[in-house]
């Protein structure tokens, strides 16, 4: 049996840092990465045969837990059918179909491979439609790794305290702005000085990539209010909210809220590919209709509409789509946060959670930030401390204090009771 260290090891020789993404490295919260051998339901099991309770499900699309039955059989299905035609399948229609179904906003959809692959694409659509160069961002949101998004980003960012990456140059990120998630003073000082320029605006309406972050309503609301008012497209990065905090993604939370709310565009990702590299961009036929080979807007793919990827995602979103799904997945994952404040509670520690749906987020705080500089404020020497403390009690949570975490439907309620129980023992 190999162990962690000696593949962390083998793998530093072959591969930059050792790992194929940065936060996996483990370099935030130090240590040694675990090396998965396989998965199951709510469980992982690395190289050296430990099992753990799983919160991160490959950073949000295993909502149905690991391996679950009809996903399995529909791909394996796909796959003796051919892994890739470079041709147009009926599957591809059907989940283009689906998620308009699930989505109101979004009339028409391009499939992709990754949530990169969709955010830029849709930032190039919203240039092309509105015939502008400008786009904002908010400090904290990462949209992944196209050239003209990485500013100020978070997630593997954020935990190597980078405001930007090498290699990008001044002149591709000179249209972008970067403003203050929640700050309304900035958001109409940028409208009022450039509203005219702006070709969109993209947002994680609940941050995942600075922890758990949820846009304000008030500051939802005026947002929608300047992009009409000044023309440019609102942007919903719902590549990990998507289908993962309600069956219509968050767009649909802020509707209850907001009343006739709705982003122009979308980017999916996660849970449309149940695990398989598979993400998507929408929305209005207007809008979809500059893209090639209608319109003048590029945009093509090899693997776009893999049959196997489209046939795992199918499967998947006819499986949340039951009945009562997101109330009990909701239901588990109020009571994980629930039971991870007690814990903090009981060993007289500040610490405060969030959660919606399956998607949840804690910080070693007395308050729930309400931005990127806030979540950079809290406690990280604490979280790595019980990070680790957690891993060893065969706790699996995301290996930096940035990122969000995810519950299955495969999580039993010994599972969440498990978890609480460990935290207890962490943080005392």
């Amino acid at each position: 049996m190999k162990s962690n260290e000696q593949l962390f090891a083998r793998a530093q020789q072959v591969i930059p840092g050792g790992v194929n993404s940065p936060v996996r490295a483990f370099r935030a919260v130090g240590g040694t990465p675990r090396f998965i051998e396989r998965a199951q339901g709510a469980y992982l099991w690395d190289a050296e045969g430990r099992r753990y309770i799983d919160y991160i499900g490959s950073w949000g699309p295993m909502i149905l837990g690991h391996g679950h039955p009809a996903v399995l059989d529909a791909v394996l299905k796909a796959a003796a059918d051919g892994f890739s035609y470079g041709a147009p399948t009926e599957r591809e229609i059907e989940l283009a179909e689906a998620i308009i179904g699930l989505v109101p906003s979004v009339e028409q959809v391009r499939l992709v491979s990754s949530g990169t692959e969709a955010a830029m694409s849709a930032l190039r659509l919203a240039r092309g439609a509105t015939g502008r160069h400008k786009i904002v961002k908010f400090e904290g949101c990462y949209h992944g790794h196209a050239d003209a998004l990485l500013v100020k980003a978070g997630s593997g960012l954020a935990t190597f305290g980078h405001p930007t990456s090498a290699g990008v140059p001044a002149d591709v990120v000179r249209h972008t702005l970067v403003l203050e998630y929640n700050n309304l003073a900035q958001l109409d000082e940028a409208f009022a000085a450039q509203g005219s320029e702006i070709a969109c605006v993209m947002i994680e309406p609940i941050a995942g990539n600075m922890n758990f972050v949820r846009a304000s309503v008030p500051f939802m609301a005026r947002l929608r209010e300047l992009c009409t008012k000044h023309g440019a497209l609102l942007v919903f990065d719902e590549v990990m909210t998507g289908f993962r905090v309600a069956l219509g993604g968050a767009q649909s939370v802020y509707a209850r809220l907001i009343p006739g709310f709705r982003p122009d565009m979308s980017v999916f990702g996660k849970v449309i590919g149940g695990g398989m590299p598979l993400a998507a961009f929408g929305g209005s036929k207007d809008v979809m209709s500059q893209l090639a080979p209608l319109g003048p807007v590029y945009q093509a793919g090899t693997l776009s509409g893999n049959p196997v990827a489209t046939a795992c995602g199918l499967a998947t979103l006819k499986e949340i789509a039951r009945p009562g799904f997101f109330d009990a997945l909701s239901a588990k994952t109020r009571s994980l946060v629930t039971g991870l404040e007690q814990a903090g509670r009981e060993a007289g520690v500040a610490l405060v959670g969030d959660s919606e749906g399956g998607m949840f987020g804690f910080f070693f705080a007395s308050a729930l930030p309400q931005n990127y500089g806030v979540v950079m404020a809290t406690d990280q020497a604490r979280f790595n401390r019980f990070f680790h403390a957690m891993l060893g009690r065969g706790i699996y949570l995301a290996p930096a204090l940035y990122e969000a975490g995810f519950v299955s439907a495969a999580h039993s309620a010994q599972d969440i009771a498990a978890t609480a129980a460990a935290a207890v023992e962490a943080l005392a």
